[in-house]
């Protein structure tokens, strides 16, 4: 080993040695083809006691790009005194993390090349050029020549916005297959990742490059399909509003057939008197996306397949964020298996989602049973059957005051002793049972009330605009207030509320599609207003039983279980250890 290998580092062999091969190849003869040391994951957030700190981002030593946003192949460089066969697995790594069909490992003198296209692995005298790679490309994934512009056509950037690494994969790959002519096309993307992003973006290049069915020289036909007015307004507003005067939203009746970008609600597509739908052709539509597909759509059943059935020549993309389980099955066995999948374990570990803590409390009639004494009636003043009632009743069987003035008083205290202008959304049984916790939650803070009188709001269907209003403040970064928002169904999913610290569920959540709905509440990160990771409050069990199953893809930080008393006071207790992902976890139980 020579003086010169000795002292060469990493940094200089890749100035000295490595970019001088890519230019040789090609690879600088238009900007952004070559990319050095691109980091793509922001690093897990790891919460330990009250600090926070970032774990390691992955980082490629060599993006190569045939387009600016279109990226082919991953080098992972070595200093020249190592064997290039020490960055192969690592180069495996990434390119498999990015989606990428081509890696390169080097030591700036030789080269091995990984080609997932063929699964070889051969070193080779010189790196490959861009034409070389896109071919090879091209031919493993049949892709015909004319289509490609539409796959390269590049992103809209226009809000700063660069799509992240998965999410351009997802986008590379709705397009691809819809160039080869698939009619359904699924992604699954956990909440909180940004589905949104990558339907503006796949819709972007396909209406700026021209793409239609039938390969004519215009702009396709394209409608955003939801089952809520939330989903598809606050999408149309903001992230397509690059689409101007293309967009037209149909409702009311009007069914506009001059514009591109279209975006409907089911039950304004098809109402109790006509199928509005019915008054475009079957073919008007290029490409549908149905948002939250797992949502009903595409069960045989379904009142909503009328429509999707209807225009059946259109291709059809769901985005869901449920991954395959017996209750989202029609979902799988109508659009096919993922094109893509980005998992919230995914999303926590590379730090673009929010790590959570779960708080267990069991109030003493959850942990005992409750039965009536004899007479007793319930809030309308009807004899309340005698039975034992157990978690799953409360509030649907039998309203328990008591147990919810525990649940609000624990909640209060909680707060008191954390941050009392915490964003908390507050998941209740029913309406009715909202607004009882919303009154109960006002009185025990009746000090903020009294100088934020809208401290503590209920928005569910029956609050309509008032409730809308509540909750656009409740969004707003700059608006202090409402701090609590007790709901039901309504917020369950489509509220990007990025400031959200805790999510509170004081009823059982059975579905694991509508639990993860529910914790995507919080899973979005805002860490320049101090929010790193979020709190479960879980006081029916339900957080606990979801993360039993050996299934769940993303586990808590940390644990900790309480009970309470009919007065919301925690009893005594003792201490115990269980294991998480990142840390020893507390678990507080009745001793």
């Amino acid at each position: 080993m020579t003086a010169t290998t000795q002292i060469m580092t990493e940094a200089d062999t890749c100035r000295e040695l490595v970019t001088p091969k890519l230019v040789e190849a090609g690879w600088s003869n238009a900007p952004h083809l070559i990319g050095e040391q691109r980091t793509f994951t922001n690093g897990r957030i790891i919460v330990t006691g009250g600090r926070v700190r970032r774990g390691t981002q992955k980082r490629a030593d060599y993006l190569l790009y045939y387009r600016r946003d279109y990226p082919l192949a991953v080098v992972e460089a070595k200093e020249l005194g190592l064997p290039a066969e020490t960055g192969v697995q690592q180069a495996k790594d990434y390119a498999e993390i990015l989606g990428l069909k081509f890696a390169y490992a080097t030591n700036g003198h030789r080269i091995i090349e990984i080609d997932y296209t063929t699964g070889g692995e051969r070193e080779v005298g010189r790196f490959a050029t861009p034409a070389e790679l896109w071919q090879r490309l091209t031919a493993a994934t049949a892709l015909p020549d004319p289509a490609t512009p539409h796959l390269l056509e590049p992103f809209n950037l226009v809000s700063g916005k660069v799509p992240r690494y998965y999410q351009q994969i997802a986008i590379n790959r709705v397009i691809e297959a819809i160039l080869l002519g698939q009619k359904r096309i699924l992604a699954t993307l956990a909440t909180g990742t940004g589905k949104t992003c990558v339907a503006f973006q796949i819709c972007w290049k396909l209406w700026n490059s021209r793409w239609n069915r039938t390969g004519e020289y215009r702009r396709p036909k394209i409608l955003f399909l939801a089952d809520r007015n939330i989903l598809v307004d606050d999408p149309m507003a903001k992230m397509f509003a690059p689409f101007g005067d293309a967009r037209h939203k149909i409702a009311g009746g009007d069914v506009s057939q001059s514009r591109e970008m279209y975006f409907g609600i089911y039950q304004a597509l098809s109402t109790a008197n006509e199928d509005v739908f019915r008054q475009y052709r079957p073919d008007f539509f290029d490409l549908i996306i149905i948002d939250e597909c797992h949502r009903g759509s595409s069960r045989n059943e379904s009142a909503w397949r009328a429509v999707l059935d209807y225009f059946a020549p259109a291709v059809q993309f769901g985005m869901t964020a449920t991954p395959l389980r017996e209750e989202s099955r029609d979902s799988y066995e109508y659009f096919g298996n993922p094109v893509y999948t980005y998992s919230l374990r995914q999303g926590i570990e590379d730090g673009f989602l929010a790590p959570y803590r779960v708080h267990r409390v069991i109030t003493t009639v959850d942990a005992a049973g409750w039965r009536p004494s004899k007479d007793e009636l319930d809030r309308f003043g009807r004899p309340v059957p005698d039975d034992e009632y157990q978690t799953r009743d409360f509030e649907r069987v039998i309203a328990l005051r008591a147990r919810t003035k525990a649940i609000a008083k624990h909640l209060a205290d909680f707060l008191k002793g954390t941050d009392r202008f915490a964003k908390t959304l507050v998941f209740c049984v029913d309406q009715e049972h909202a607004a009882e916790m919303r009154q109960e939650l006002v009185n025990l803070n009746s000090d903020l009330v009294k100088q934020y009188p809208d401290y503590v709001c209920r928005v569910t269907a029956d609050e309509g605009a008032i409730g809308l209003t509540h909750l656009a403040h409740f969004q707003d970064v700059d608006k202090p207030t409402p701090v609590i928002l007790t709901t039901s169904q309504l917020l369950t999913t489509g509220v990007d509320a990025e400031m959200v610290k805790n999510v509170v569920l004081a009823r059982v959540v059975g579905s694991r599609a509508e639990f993860k709905q529910i914790i995507g509440r919080g899973t979005r990160l805002k860490v320049d207003y101090g929010k790193e990771y979020f709190n479960i409050i879980d006081f029916t069990g339900t957080a606990t039983r979801h993360f039993a199953d050996p299934d769940f893809d993303g586990d808590p930080a940390r644990i900790e279980e309480v009970i309470v008393d009919e007065r919301g006071e925690s009893q005594c207790h003792a201490s115990g250890d269980t294991a998480t992902s990142d840390a020893t976890s507390e678990r507080i139980r009745d001793g």
